[in-house]
């Protein structure tokens, strides 16, 4: 070792040796008398005897300083509404399941949980006691006075009170079950606060990721989707696990909500009142392709120290559906719409066109193939004007091939040559060589934020069309015996569909006089797109096949069109040549008057 070590352990030994000594022993504990087990009276006090700052009797539940109450000791409540099952543990007074009645899992089969039901429970309390000990609500054993073990709320809202004693004071989570709605109250009273935690306050968490519901031979688009995230102000911020790894992100003041996601559903916790601070923490297990790929997250809400009056809270658990979350502000923002680049175009035309064109349609369309379909063909009917300016452009722009091959020959060596005729050729022609590009670049704001739109869209999720049992999955018809790199080992139905309609579109849009690099563009692009798409949703390849059959239809009329209007000016042109005989007649007809 170097000098600078020696030293370092010399007076590293030296500090500890002096801190042991000045710190006097620990005081041991007092002996506690064994106490008889509790009657159930005695253990579930009438709610009038749980007035602020009186001291929890002996015979109730934990204060901080017991050990943990045995799982067994826990009872589960069952809560059924119209549209979830969810279950509540005595345990923490926390949600230990939350099954949707309207959505399932890949095998179409088993409902979506959105609680991870392995764990200890999602929702807690945490705070730190007197004594300096942090305290997890999750080991602390509450009583619910109701006793019944499965409530009923399909017709009417339903209450869950939770209540137990903390060192002097006690502390009561109560929850709200509406029918109809994905949201759950809770309300968190805190009595004699002062009496179990410090004047720093609680934080209330979100404890682990929204469970995978996608099949598993996908799970790499939906582990890449997963998130945790915050609203500051007016700002939505979140981490993303794009790695084995672990994020921890912190943000202070005007915090609305927490919230964590998969590809579909969520799970948001709302404050009534912004919370002072929200910590994001996640980690990931795996690769993102590995089938026992695991994450984890905790998302809480910084209260600070508890007012007289009860803490508000909604808790949002199903899924990222527009019109369902739309009326908490900026939840929406969860639900990932590409590269922040792109986010500013594709978020705004996803929420005030695709979104209600989508709603409309499916009012009226049972088949959601049938909506992608007709919304395919009215966003070629918007978009015809600036359509029929690029295809007229590119029609000019064939019919000037020979006189640009004609210059190129005239002035083989000279490139300034051949640049100087090609614009006086534009000039006198009245061709803009952009006018072809400029039409097509503006249609691609609308077609990036569709594709964003549709690989994310819960509406298309589950939904069949054809030989696709789910347009939001690719449609395997063949499964191959090995895996193709970038592939994949299975071939998707409508991405074949696609790619040949492409190359149907292109040859349509290649003259002969287009060189061998147009030629070899022409397969080429199909086939990397075809290599791209095998693997995405198939309602997004139902999408673009559509899309270029109707362009390859449009052009045909156009092209069609053009050759009509261009035949009818050469006859017009032609026909003051063929007057002569009139001419003739005239002049006859005026000798004849003069004699």
């Amino acid at each position: 070792m170097d000098r600078n070590t020696i030293i370092a352990v010399v007076l590293i030994t030296a500090i500890m040796i002096m801190w042991m000594m000045m710190m006097p022993p620990p005081t041991p504990p007092e002996p506690v008398e064994e106490m008889p087990e509790p009657s159930t009276q005695e253990a579930n006090p009438p709610a009038d005897e749980f007035q602020m700052g009186q001291a929890a009797p002996d015979t109730a539940i934990l204060a901080v300083s017991d050990p943990p109450i045995p799982v067994q000791a826990a009872r589960v409540i069952t809560v059924e509404t119209d549209l979830y099952t969810a279950r509540i543990t005595d345990l923490g007074a926390t949600l230990k399941s939350f099954e949707l009645k309207e959505y399932f899992k890949y095998d179409q089969v088993s409902p979506i949980q959105l609680v991870d039901s392995t764990g200890p429970g999602a929702i807690s309390v945490g705070f730190q006691s007197p004594g300096a000990r942090n305290i997890d609500t999750r080991s602390i054993l509450f009583v619910q006075r109701d006793p019944r073990d499965r409530i009923d709320a399909t017709a009417s809202p339903a209450t869950v009170e939770f209540e137990a004693a903390v060192g002097s004071g006690r502390l009561r989570l109560t929850y709200t079950f509406t029918p109809g709605d994905y949201e759950v109250g809770l309300e968190v009273a805190h009595f004699n606060a002062a009496g179990f935690q410090t004047a720093e306050g609680y934080e209330l968490v979100w404890n682990g990721a929204i469970p995978f519901s996608e099949d598993v031979d996908y799970r790499k688009e939906e582990v890449n989707k997963v998130g945790a995230y915050a609203r500051s102000g007016s700002d939505v911020e979140g981490i993303t696990l794009q790695r084995d790894q672990i994020v921890d992100r912190t943000l202070r003041g005007n915090v609305s909500w927490v919230g964590v996601k998969n590809k579909y559903f969520g799970a948001v916790v709302l404050a009534d009142d912004p919370a002072r601070e929200a910590e994001l923490i996640g980690e990931r297990f795996g690769e993102a392709d590995d089938p026992e790929v695991a994450v984890d997250f905790r998302a809480s809400l910084f209260i600070g120290a508890p007012d007289e009056a009860p803490d508000l809270y909604r808790i949002y658990l199903g899924p990222l559906e527009y019109r369902k979350i739309s009326r908490y502000d900026g939840v929406y923002g969860m639900v990932d719409y590409g590269w922040d680049a792109f986010e500013w175009m594709t978020r705004p035309l996803a929420i005030a066109v695709f979104i209600p064109a989508f709603g409309f349609l499916s009012s009226i369309i049972d088949s959601y193939g049938l909506v992608i379909i007709i919304f395919c063909l009215l966003i070629k009917v918007v978009l015809l004007p600036l359509t029929l300016s690029s295809y007229k452009s590119m029609a000019k722009m064939r019919e000037l091939q020979p006189k640009m091959q004609e210059i190129k020959e005239k002035y083989p060596d000279n490139p300034q040559k051949q640049q100087e005729a090609t614009i006086k050729m534009y000039r006198e022609s009245g061709t803009n060589p952009l006018g072809a590009c400029l039409p097509m670049l503006l249609q691609y704001p609308i077609i990036i934020a569709l594709w964003q739109f549709l690989q994310q869209s819960i509406e298309i999720r589950q939904q069949g069309f054809l030989w696709a049992p789910d347009l939001s999955a690719p449609d395997v018809i063949l499964n191959l015996p090995f895996e193709i790199p970038f592939y994949g080992d299975f071939v998707a139905g409508f991405t074949i569909l696609m790619g040949l309609s492409m190359i149907l579109q292109m040859r349509l849009q290649t003259t002969p006089a287009s060189g061998p690099q147009a030629k070899i563009f022409m397969y080429m692009m199909p086939a990397m797109i075809f290599v791209i798409f095998n693997r995405l949703p198939s309602g997004l390849s139902l999408y673009y096949f559509c899309y270029n059959v109707f362009s390859a239809v449009q052009q045909q009329f156009i092209n069609r069109s053009m050759k009509k209007k261009a035949a009818a000016e050469k006859t017009v042109t032609k026909k003051p040549g063929k007057i002569k005989p009139v001419k003739g007649v005239v002049k006859n007809s005026t000798k004849e008057r003069r004699k």
